[in-house]
């Protein structure tokens, strides 16, 4: 009896466990945005309410969803933006069989209404199917996706087109640290510990508020030229671990992953 009782216990407990892990390896991690299958996937995502509706849009699709009756789910071809002339505004005109929209972004901060979080942008679409006479207004806010392969450790391998050597610098070489979910970043400049925060926008990349440690640097140090060099970046792209920084003058920086 003792054995039989012994058995049905280690059994319960097997059993117990094997339904924790699964709920576990099922868990993912969300927000209102999505989940992090959406933000690697769609560049930019945005929400509203009253009524609610969502934006996803990415390099292959564009997808409005909502409560509208008529626009539960509508599905565009990516298009180019019309950027304004004399603000950070960009329109997107899109049209499908069924339904035509015009997506506006404005770089302002934005807040819902409803759970009070604070986004870079705002909002604004005009929809309507083609049966309608009348265009429906919505609004709300949104964010841009920051490129996940950023998250990571990057060591500089060039700078302005040359190879860089320790000596260069005071002890090591420069490397950066970014967190692509927080668009922050941390490193070492060559001389100095740096941080900062990233500003990302679909194909654009910008270092920015970049601040360091008062250490004195040795005469020749290059930490100057390297800090100037990342500020000045624009655009990014990454292959064969290796993350290349550049701007309209010409390729800037080379990283090297590590792990």
């Amino acid at each position: 009896m003792k054995n039989i009782l012994l058995l049905l216990f280690l059994l319960s407990v097997m059993i117990g466990c094997k339904s924790t892990t699964d709920k576990t390896s099922n868990t993912q991690t969300t927000s209102e945005y999505g989940s992090q299958e959406d933000e690697m996937k769609y560049y930019f995502t945005a929400t509203g309410n009253e009524p609610f509706w969502g934006l996803k849009m990415g390099n292959e699709e564009i997808i409005f969803t909502s409560l509208i009756p008529g626009k539960e789910k509508l599905v565009f071809t990516p298009v180019d933006a019309i950027k304004a002339m004399d603000a950070n505004v960009k329109m997107y005109k899109v049209a499908n069989e069924t339904s035509t929209a015009t997506i506006t972004i404005q770089q302002v901060d934005c807040q819902n209404s409803m759970s009070g979080v604070i986004s870079p942008y705002k909002v604004s679409i005009e929809i309507k199917n083609n049966t309608e006479l009348e265009t429906k207004k919505i609004g709300g806010c949104g964010k841009y996706n920051t490129d996940y392969r950023l998250h990571d450790i990057w060591v500089l391998e060039e700078l302005n087109g040359f190879k860089v050597f320790v000596t260069d610098f005071q002890r090591e070489l420069p490397r950066i640290e970014i967190n692509s979910s927080e668009n922050k970043f941390m490193g070492y400049g060559g001389c100095n510990a740096i941080s900062g925060t990233v500003f990302y926008e679909k194909n654009l990349l910008r270092f920015s508020k970049v601040i360091s440690t008062l250490m004195a640097c040795a005469p020749g140090n290059k930490e100057g030229e390297f800090t100037k060099a990342l500020q000045n970046t624009t655009t990014y792209s990454i292959e064969n671990n290796r993350l290349t920084l550049s701007n309209p003058s010409g390729k800037l920086l080379v990283f090297k992953k590590v792990d």
